[in-house]
């Protein structure tokens, strides 16, 4: 992986990776995810392209400010760091929430998208893991520090080094031991909250681009799903593929949420191809 680079924008600090050359792979990460999510893909397809991955306000090693933590605010942050890079086009890929920040992107700022990629996106439907939808009811605010403390956060740590130590891991575990304890800090805590109820109620996923899809005509899209996606479907990937003609779809079996981080190499082959192949939107 390439080192974290810092930049100010708006007075608040931005923490990204940059590496590579030619055409500009913007990837976007998920909720209470950051740039490190792309570790097992992204030096590969900086062989090829140059590779953008921020961690998004609220997230990683960037700041967390109280403010909006909204789809479109999510959208102009990027449109403005891209600015400030001066990198003019990009093909954005989002995973999860950064597959909803990613579209949001795409319709605000279509003169600066040439692509789009969504792995596992979210944003697609109303279905959404129920203990997502237990953490954005109110009071859960209260219940978070208690439930994410520092003390087992360290304590995982130090179970993950031993089992590590004589080989046994999982990539999927992994992802979502980093997502849970990163909230052990009341600042991404905070920040994690304010993401989570944008986009998601009781009721499920409260933002549905479905019926803005044909706004895209013309995009070219990628979708990549794992049939076995136990936070959001895999049937919402078949459905946004049929609301989007000339989209691709590729669903890769046996795999989970983070197709990225449990088959890297069948994600690589599937975006490079896809870019190779497909010409950018003029």
């Amino acid at each position: 992986m390439p080192e974290m680079r810092h930049i100010a924008l708006h007075g608040d600090d931005v923490a990204y990776r940059l590496s590579g050359e030619g055409e500009t792979l913007l990837l976007v990460h998920g909720m209470a995810g950051s740039s490190a999510t792309w570790r097992a893909v992204l030096p590969q397809l900086a062989q090829r392209y140059r590779v953008l991955a921020p961690d998004l306000p609220g997230h990683g090693d960037s700041a967390k400010p109280r403010g909006d933590y909204s789809l479109g605010a999510f959208a102009a942050w990027l449109r403005d760091l891209l600015h400030e890079l001066e990198i003019e086009r990009v093909t954005v890929v989002g995973q999860s929430l950064g597959g909803g920040v990613a579209m949001q992107f795409s319709y605000q700022h279509p003169e600066l998208c040439e692509r789009l990629v969504l792995i596992g996106s979210g944003g697609l439907g109303p279905d959404v893991n129920w203990t997502l939808r237990l953490l954005a009811a109110p009071g859960s605010e209260f219940l978070l520090p208690l439930m994410a403390p520092a003390a087992i956060r360290d304590a995982g740590n130090k179970v993950r080094s031993w089992l590590a130590a004589i080989g046994v891991q999982s990539v999927r575990g992994d992802e979502m031991w980093h997502a849970y304890s990163s909230l052990s800090d009341p600042d991404t805590r905070q920040a994690f909250l304010r993401t989570l109820r944008a986009v998601v109620d009781h009721r499920g996923q409260a933002v549905s681009a479905l019926s803005r899809l044909y706004l895209n005509a013309g995009l070219p899209t990628q979708l990549i799903w794992g049939d076995s996606d136990g936070i959001i479907p895999v049937s919402h990937g078949y459905a946004a593929h049929e609301a989007m003609p000339g989209s691709r779809l590729a669903v890769l079996a046996g795999i989970g949420h983070y197709p990225h981080l449990e088959d890297p190499a069948a994600v690589v082959g599937i975006i490079d191809d896809f870019v190779s192949t497909t010409p950018a939107r003029m």
